[in-house]
């Protein structure tokens, strides 16, 4: 016998998705240490802004480690993405 096939979500932290606003105009922990940024991800349970992988200090991975904040969007202009760090999923807007 087959186990049934169950519409499972891409991701299992959309919970922690809130409605939050960005901490900063730039990269936070860049603004605060003369760094730069290629791209910037708002994490999105608390509005962090850190700046991408292709960035020099990954501020957003840094972010995620340290708080188990999962997700991120996209503040570059025309993008609305996240990415699920846990889940390893990219998530559009429905």
């Amino acid at each position: 016998m087959t186990e049934p096939v169950v519409d499972v979500p891409p991701c299992s932290h959309l919970d922690l998705i809130h409605d939050v606003r960005p901490s900063a105009a730039g990269c936070e922990d860049c603004l605060r240490i003369g760094g730069w940024w290629v791209h910037l991800r708002m994490c999105m349970t608390c509005g962090h802004v850190g700046c991408c992988d292709s960035s020099p200090n990954r501020h957003a991975t840094a972010h995620v480690e340290a708080t188990d904040h999962p997700i991120v969007r996209s503040l570059e202009p025309g993008e609305d993405w996240m990415w699920c760090y846990i889940d390893e999923v990219v998530l559009e807007p429905g």
